[in-house]
């Protein structure tokens, strides 16, 4: 074969590779980023990314891959599945409020190093058809616009949830990227089409109404954001249109039309532990911080802390049904040393006596 035969049929075989490694589909992208970079900038100016600081330094290294593996004139961009069952059984579970809702991206292993190791191998195996070539591997861990990536490489739309959409997939999938000093043969450019049409059911279903119009998102109310990237209380007012939900929030995901066809991920490593795709409150509720840290080691769980954890949880149990057996539990920890955790089990304890007089 031709090295110009071999490069015109690289995209194809990068896909074949990462499709071997796990993967569900992978791309290469066009690094065109300027109007991204533009909404991105919109969004800070609004202060929709709350505390979230990282965000704001030096936004335009993230429209730039070059400034982050100097060299940089293509991006791969691939994804991988997670969902382990299927979406009835999630909002099932979400409809137990004596249960713990936790993301269901979150139920497993955490993905960052098991996605950052397999692009590893697919840069290698691209190095045996090119030669070595310069590149980094990322996956949510560097400042990237990586749903821009990934429109830019095919594999699907940005939807109005501010989601990567596939019409075959859903939105049920992370995101990685191989940034290289390789120029990648360029594929058709014509971004697909968004097919999110007039349906506005993920802004319609946000508990908090985190969605100020579509394709904008207020992470400031973004449960998502309030049960893991924010480390101080969560606001009065939006605790009790949190549910059950202790850790992230698939709302948006679950009413979706386009995840009817969410592909149950082969990868094992992304199955529930200790069963927390149907815990209770309560069961989570007595965990200990030696068992917390025992039962989240390796998963992305432990992003909250401990004193977020508990804080996600109060919030939780101040929401579940009218029962002494909660009141009990919650004054456990009434006393707690953390005043973030102490404020919180005395707003849920509340919740609990008011709920008990009203049913008498």
């Amino acid at each position: 074969m031709s090295a110009s035969a071999v490069i015109a049929d690289l995209p194809e075989q990068i896909r074949s590779w990462a499709v071997e490694l796990g993967f569900a589909d992978a791309g290469c992208a066009s690094l065109d980023l300027d109007e991204d970079l533009h909404h991105l900038q919109r969004w800070l100016e609004q202060g929709h990314h709350g505390s979230m600081q990282y965000m704001a330094a030096d936004p335009q290294m993230r429209a730039e891959p070059s400034r982050l593996n100097p060299g940089t004139v293509g991006v791969i961009s691939a994804r991988m599945d997670y969902l382990q069952d299927g979406i009835a059984d999630s909002l099932t579970n979400l409809d137990r409020p004596e249960r713990a809702y936790v993301a269901r991206y979150a139920l497993g292993r955490d993905y960052h190093k098991l996605i950052r190791k397999r692009l590893k191998k697919l840069a290698d195996r691209i190095a045996e058809r090119i030669g070595p070539h310069g590149y980094r591997v990322l996956t949510d861990s560097a400042p990237s616009l990586e749903k821009a990536l990934a429109r830019n490489a095919r594999l699907g739309w940005i939807g109005k949830n501010t989601l990567l959409l596939n019409r075959h997939a859903g939105s049920t999938f992370f995101l990685g990227e191989i940034y290289t000093d390789f120029p990648l043969p360029q594929q058709d450019q014509t971004p697909q089409q968004n097919h999110c049409g007039s349906c506005s059911a993920c802004m319609d279903v946000c508990p908090t109404k985190a969605f100020v119009g579509p394709y904008q998102l207020d992470a400031r109310r973004c449960i998502a954001y309030l049960t893991i990237e924010n480390k101080g209380p969560i606001p009065l007012e939006l605790r009790p249109l949190m549910g059950n939900r202790i850790f992230g929030c698939d709302d948006c995901q679950l009413v979706c039309p386009w995840n009817r066809y969410a592909q149950i991920s082969p990868v094992a490593d992304f199955k529930p532990r200790h069963q927390l795709h149907r815990a209770e409150l309560l069961e989570l509720w007595h965990w200990d911080e030696e068992k917390f840290l025992n039962n989240t080691e390796g998963m992305a769980l432990r992003r909250a802390g401990w004193h977020g954890w508990l804080r996600n949880l109060a919030v939780a149990l101040g929401n579940a049904p009218a029962s002494q057996t909660v009141l009990q539990a919650l004054s456990l920890r009434a006393e707690h040393e953390a005043p973030m955790v102490r404020e919180h089990v005395s707003w849920a304890m509340a919740q609990q006596r008011d709920r008990l007089i009203q049913t008498g």
